[in-house]
Parts: structure tokens; sequence; C-alpha cells
């Protein structure tokens, strides 16, 4: 990186693409409704490669209970059922020739917690790739002291810039963590 203005963008933006993946692997998440982004993070097994449900199927909500999912070829039907059983999402989908309904059942409190603590650990992976973020950036930002290219001041000032990014995406991780927690949580 030749300057600290690029070194601030890229940092930024792969920030943003952090709390982006995080949202989206929260959306997968469910909180007793039933929405089509509830199987986004499933992969099926479709002609010896995996690729992801809406690939190979539509996903509809009929009422806030069902899930319907519409197979295109009926020889991939078996695979994305198994798909959406393996997935941990406590699923059990009923095929009904290309046509796959799953009933959401209420969550109990005991699978609640367990859904809490999985997007913990989706909060905390999310943490450690925006540390690693600032990490590269921080690198970088030596590498020009280093160079001769910022001074000391510089160096000092870019640095706690770096910093006040990453705690403020750190920030918006734990009231993302947060929201989903209370989706989760109420009845």
């Amino acid at each position: 990186m030749s300057d600290y203005s690029e070194i601030k963008e890229n940092t930024k933006s792969r920030m943003e693409k952090s709390l982006d993946s995080l949202k989206a692997e929260l959306g997968g998440l469910r909180a007793g409704r039933a929405h089509a982004s509830l199987l986004d993070t499933i992969s099926v097994d479709a002609y010896g490669s995996p690729s992801p449900i809406a690939q190979v199927a539509t996903v509809s909500v009929p009422d806030a209970r069902t899930l319907s999912v519409n197979v295109w070829d009926k020889g991939l039907v078996k695979s994305v059922e198994k798909a959406i059983m393996e997935s941990d999402l406590g699923l059990n989908p009923m095929s009904d020739g290309q046509l796959i309904r799953i009933q959401i059942p209420p969550l109990s409190e005991e699978r609640r917690k367990e859904l809490v603590k999985v997007a913990g650990k989706c909060a905390e992976q999310a943490k450690v790739a925006i540390r690693n973020i600032r990490r590269d950036a921080l690198d970088s930002i030596k590498k020009l002291k280093k160079d001769n290219l910022i001074s000391e001041d510089e160096e000092k000032r870019y640095e706690n810039e770096i910093q006040k990014f990453t705690d403020e995406n750190i920030k918006k991780v734990d009231d993302v963590l947060s929201q989903k927690e209370k989706d989760i949580m109420q009845v």
C-alpha cells in the first residue's frame, strides 16, 4: 500500500464486509418465525459440487410457521432434504414430489439458549476478523514509517484512527448480536 488513505479505505471496506457477513450469518439463525433467508446458509450437493439452496430451488413462506421449497430438478429433492436435515437449524422437511414443506416448530427454551450460543460464536468470529484487519492495517502503517514515508507523529495518529474504526465496528458487532439475542429469546 502506498499511502495511508489507501490503507484507511481498505480497512474500512474490509471491516464493513465482516459486519455484513455476520449479519448474513445471523440471518440464517431462526428466531421462531419462518423467513426465506433461514435456508440461505445451507449448501446442497448438486451435480457433484456444493451449491446454495437458492441455486437449486425457490424458497417461499406460505405462513408464519411454514417454509416451502420448490426444487427445480426432481433428482435433487433427496439432496435438498438431506442438506436441510443435516443443518444445525433443527428442521424436519417433508417431501411432496418436487415440493418440500418445512414446519417451523416453536423453539424450546433449551433450543433458544443453544441458538444464542451459536450467535455468540458467530459474533466472536466477526470480532476476530475485525482485529485481524486492524493488525494488517497497523503492519502497513509500520511499513510506511520504516520506509520513512511518514513521521512518528503521523504513525501514532494513524494507529489511533485505525483503533477507532476497530472499536466502532466491534461495538456494531455487539449491537447486532444483542438484537439477534432479543429476537431469539422472544417467545
